[in-house]
C-alpha cells in the first residue's frame, strides 16, 4: 500500500516505469515502495515536483525551532568534547574542567571518569608535548582522526574545508579548482560567472574549452540529501566509454540544482603523472617538512641539504648539520645533534646523543641518553643505553651494549654466520679494544677488558680481561739475512 506522497508522484511522472526511468533506477525497486525512500527523496522532487514535504513529512515536516530531541543534544555535546580535544592541546584551565567531569556506570560515562582522572593527574606542558606527538608531527602526527587528512595533513590551505562552505549555502556540489603552470591533460571547470556549470576531461575538451587556466583539482564535495539523485543519473557517452564522477556538475545542474568552484594553489593539489613531476611535488613536501621542523625548534645549518621522512619526530634543540638524510620511522629527543652526512633509518636517538659524521643508523637502533655514535659507524637492531660511545669505523649489529661502554675502533659483532643471526651482550662499563671481533652469540660482562685485535668467541665473565689473538714472536737479525739470501739467489731464512 503507497503512501500520499509516493502516489502523487507517481501520477504526476506518467507512471511507475516513467518514475523509475527519470530517476535512473529500474522499475522493481520502485513497485515494491511503500513510501519514497529518504535517499531518493530529492531526486523524486527533482523529478515530478512534488514536495519533500510532501513525500516525506516525517523527515521534512515543520518543527518548532526549540524542538530538539535529547539524545541528540547529548550527542552534540559529545562531538563538542571532541572536537575541543582534537582542535589543539588543553591548557591548565581546560584540563580543570576535564577533571570535574561527572561520569555514571555506562560505557560513555567511564570514558568519562577516565579522561577526568587524566586531566586531574597531568600538567598542561606535557600535554602540549603528548599532543604535538600524536597531532601535529612534523609533516603528519602518529594519529590522524577519521576525515582530517586535508584539514590537517599537507593542504596547508585546508581546501577540502571549505568545500563545505558552498554546500552549506545551498550549492549541492563544490569542486576544488587550481591554474596549473602546464594544464595538459586535466579536467576544465566550465564557468558562467561565478557559477560551475561543467567539469570537461581534456579528452573531451573543445580546442576553446582547453584554453581555459581553470583546471580541475579531483576533489569534489555532493551535498548528502542530493547526492544519490546526482550519482544515479551519470552515464557513459564520453570518449572513453567510462563513468565520469566530473560529470556530476553537468547532471546537477540538469536537475535544477547548483555547483560551485573553490581556488587552490597548485602546490597543494598538483598531480604526479610522471618522474619529473614526482620530483617536484617532493621538493614541495621536503620545503613544507623543514619549514615545520625550523619552526618547532629544530636548529638545521644548511635546511636545503637535509632530506626529511613525513613522519621523521625531532625534539626542541635538535641540531642537525648538512647533508643528513632521514629515512622513515625516526625519532630524535631533544637536545640530539646529528652531524654531516649521516643517514639514519627506522631508528630512535636519545636525549643529548651526538650521532655522525658519516654514520649510518639502521631500523632497530635504539640510542639511550648521551651516546656517541662516531664517523663512519653502522649500528643496525641494537640497543645502546646511557652514555655509551662507539667513535669510529664499527659495526654494532643485534647488540646490545650496556652503560657507559665503550667501543673501540675498527670492533665488529660478527651477527650472522650465513643462515641466521645471533646477538651479542656487551655489559656497563665494558671495554672493547680496537680492532676486535665478537663472533655471536657471544657475552662480555660488565666492566670487563677486551684487548685489542682479539676475536672473542666465548663468554667474558664481569671484571676479567679478553686477550683472543696470537702470541707476538721477534726474530733478531730475520730482515738482515733475508736480504743475504735474496742477494745470493737463495731461498727466504725460516
Amino acid at each position: 500500500m503507497r503512501d500520499a506522497g509516493l502516489e502523487e508522484a507517481i501520477r504526476l511522472a506518467g507512471g511507475v516505469g516513467a518514475l523509475a526511468q527519470k530517476i535512473g533506477i529500474s522499475q522493481p525497486s520502485v513497485s515494491n515502495w511503500a513510501r519514497v525512500p529518504a535517499e531518493r527523496v530529492v531526486a523524486v522532487e527533482a523529478a515530478t515536483g512534488v514536495a519533500r514535504t510532501t513525500l516525506r513529512p516525517d523527515l521534512y515536516g515543520e518543527q518548532p525551532a526549540d524542538a530538539i530531541d535529547e539524545v541528540d543534544a547529548a550527542r552534540a555535546a559529545e562531538y563538542a568534547l571532541l572536537s575541543a580535544l582534537l582542535a589543539r592541546a588543553p591548557d591548565a584551565e581546560f584540563l580543570a574542567r576535564l577533571a570535574g567531569l561527572r561520569a555514571d556506570a555506562s560505557p560513555l560515562g567511564l570514558a568519562h571518569a577516565a579522561l577526568a582522572e587524566a586531566a586531574a593527574a597531568t600538567a598542561a606542558e606535557r600535554v602540549e608535548r603528548e599532543f604535538f606527538n600524536l597531532f601535529i608531527g612534523l609533516g603528519r602526527g602518529e594519529l590522524m582522526p577519521y576525515g582530517s587528512y586535508y584539514i590537517s595533513g599537507f593542504l596547508y590551505e585546508r581546501p577540502l574545508a571549505r568545500l563545505r562552505e558552498p554546500l552549506a549555502q545551498g550549492k549541492a556540489v563544490a569542486v576544488l579548482g587550481f591554474r596549473p603552470a602546464d594544464p595538459s591533460g586535466y579536467g576544465r571547470l566550465i564557468m558562467e560567472g561565478d557559477r560551475l556549470i561543467a567539469i570537461r576531461e581534456h579528452k573531451d575538451a573543445s580546442a576553446a574549452e582547453r584554453a581555459i587556466p581553470l583546471c580541475n583539482a579531483g576533489l569534489m564535495a555532493l551535498r548528502g540529501d542530493a547526492a544519490l539523485a546526482i550519482l544515479d543519473r551519470i552515464g557513459d557517452q564520453n570518449a572513453k566509454r567510462e563513468f565520469y564522477l566530473t560529470d556530476a556538475v553537468a547532471v546537477a545542474r540538469q536537475i535544477g540544482l547548483a555547483a560551485a568552484a573553490i581556488e587552490t594553489e597548485e602546490d597543494e593539489v598538483r598531480g604526479i603523472n610522471s618522474q619529473g613531476q614526482l620530483a617536484e611535488a617532493e621538493a614541495v613536501l621536503q620545503r613544507r617538512l623543514r619549514d615545520a621542523a625550523l619552526e618547532a625548534g629544530v636548529n638545521m645549518v644548511a635546511p636545503d641539504t637535509v632530506h626529511l621522512a613525513a613522519d621523521t619526530k625531532l625534539g626542541r634543540d635538535v641540531v642537525i648539520e648538512p647533508f643528513v638524510v632521514f629515512g622513515p620511522g625516526v625519532v630524535v629527543e631533544e637536545g640530539a645533534v646529528i652531524r654531516s652526512f649521516s643517514h639514519l633509518e627506522g631508528a630512535h636517538v636519545g636525549q643529548g646523543t651526538t650521532v655522525g659524521p658519516y654514520a649510518r643508523l639502521r631500523p632497530g637502533a635504539r640510542l639511550g641518553a648521551n651516546v656517541r655514535i662516531g664517523n663512519f659507524v653502522e649500528v643496525k637492531e641494537s640497543e645502546i643505553a646511557a652514555g655509551a660511545r662507539a667513535n669510529h669505523l664499527s659495526y654494532i649489529g643485534d647488540s646490545t651494549v650496556g652503560a657507559g661502554a665503550n667501543i673501540g675502533a675498527g670492533t665488529i659483532t660478527c651477527n650472522y654466520d650465513g643462515t641466521a643471526k645471533h646477538r651479542t651482550e656487551i655489559g656497563e662499563g665494558a671495554f672493547i679494544g680496537s680492532n676486535s671481533a665478537l663472533v655471536a652469540p657471544v657475552k662480555v660482562g660488565d666492566r670487563a677488558y677486551v684487548g685489542s685485535g682479539s676475536v672473542i668467541t666465548r663468554e667474558v665473565p664481569a671484571d676479567a680481561l679478553a686477550i683472543g689473538r696470537a702470541r707476538q714472536v721477534i726474530k733478531e737479525g730475520w730482515v738482515t739475512r733475508l736480504r743475504g739470501l735474496t742477494s745470493a739467489g737463495t731461498k727466504k731464512p725460516k
